[in-house]
């Protein structure tokens, strides 16, 4: 009985000690995992100072959160490795594996393309565009632009409804449609068509390049995006007045690829995480932009001496006229209109919701800062 017993002890502690051994492998896993991640390379299309490089770095620091240090995304600045123009292609060939940018900086393959980031007004903001997107057949437009019509081995997701983003920098206060004929101006995607149908000569140029060009003359005035990128690349250096309002992009969002192979290759729970971190993002994103945007309005205006005023309702009025002619001739491309009419549908729906609810909230405003907005 007694060596039986002793046998039994044996037996109970060696199973404890082999038990014990598994379970410390099976928890260390994690740790060895982490000490070996899988690094992708993304490269964005803003350069280093850019506030949307900041917003890039937020999705990244979620992606390695989410992932417990699992999956890291080494990003880089735009022209690290390409120029802003040519991420898409870069990620299409794998010498990328992912890219933080927009749709209108590759819609010369395909003008629909800037209708997934920059496309007609309808009466929607960025919020609605990408509820259209998430829930209304944007995103299997796009993967079927991406994909099937295009050919290019990528997959995407958006991110951050943009603000309305300004008429942008001139010499010269706007107040009428007829003064901004001729003008050499900056802008991307679609919004090229639309200001050339109202006479500028438009250049598109990455953000980088617009002060240089500025400086050279091969622009007279430019949009870029917002107070804070504008100021970070020295615009009020250049340009002392500052146009706010405008229906040339009236809505937009940050357009994030993965190479497709690359991102097939990802375990499930990764796969889910990288797709979770970019609707992440859009919170984090757009609470940075607010913070920021108004904060650097304030510091053009009190500090910088540039002068802000609101778009006349005169241009407002010939971008929409402008806007009815650019898509009136581009609907003559079957996919071009398939995408135009699923964005209409929604739109005519959603918004009509959100308008008849919304509250005038210039009066609120009004009611506290009385005075304050000159408009």
């Amino acid at each position: 009985m007694e060596s039986k017993s002793l046998n039994r002890r044996k037996f109970l502690k060696t199973g404890a000690v082999a038990s014990a051994g598994v379970a410390a492998s099976a928890l260390a896993a994690p740790a060895v995992l982490a000490q070996s991640p899988r690094v992708l390379k993304m490269q964005t299309s803003w350069t280093s100072s850019d506030i949307f490089q900041d917003m890039a770095k937020q999705l990244a620091d979620r992606i390695d959160a989410m992932s417990g240090g699992r999956l890291k995304i080494d990003l880089l600045p735009s022209g690290a490795v390409v120029k802003s123009f040519q991420v898409q292609d870069a990620v299409n060939d794998g010498v990328l594996d992912a890219s933080h940018t927009v749709p209108a900086y590759w819609y010369g393959k395909n003008k629909a393309a800037s209708l997934f980031g920059t496309g007609p007004v309808y009466g929607w903001d960025g919020a609605q565009m990408l509820s259209w997107i998430n829930y209304g057949g944007g995103h299997e437009l796009y993967t079927e632009l991406v994909q099937k019509i295009l050919g290019l081995n990528l997959v995407g997701w958006f991110c951050m409804p943009m603000p309305e983003q300004p008429l942008g920098w001139f010499k010269q206060r706007i107040t009428s449609a007829a003064q901004m004929k001729g003008l050499k101006y900056r802008t991307v995607g679609l919004a090229t068509d639309v200001m050339q149908a109202m006479g500028l000569s438009v250049t598109q140029l990455p953000g980088g390049e617009i002060v240089p060009a500025l400086e050279r003359g091969v622009i007279e005035a430019f949009e870029y995006n917002n107070p804070t990128s504008d100021s970070r690349f020295g615009a009020q250096d250049v340009s002392k007045v500052y146009m706010l309002g405008s229906f040339h992009q009236a809505a937009e969002t940050f357009e994030v690829i993965f190479n497709k192979d690359v991102y097939d290759g990802l375990e499930p729970d990764l796969q889910a995480i990288v797709k979770h971190a970019v609707e992440a993002a859009n919170t984090a994103n757009f609470g940075i932009a607010m913070d920021n945007y108004s904060k650097d309005l304030q510091k053009l205006m009190t500090k910088d001496g540039v002068k802000v005023y609101r778009t006349p309702d005169d241009v407002l009025e010939a971008q929409l006229k402008a806007w009815d002619e650019v898509i009136g001739k581009l609907s003559g491309d079957a996919f071009f209109k398939k995408v135009l009419d699923s964005q209409k549908a929604w739109a005519e729906r959603v918004c009509f919701y959100m308008l008849t609810n919304q509250a005038g909230y210039k009066m609120a405003y009004d009611h506290y800062w009385p005075g304050k907005l000159s408009f």
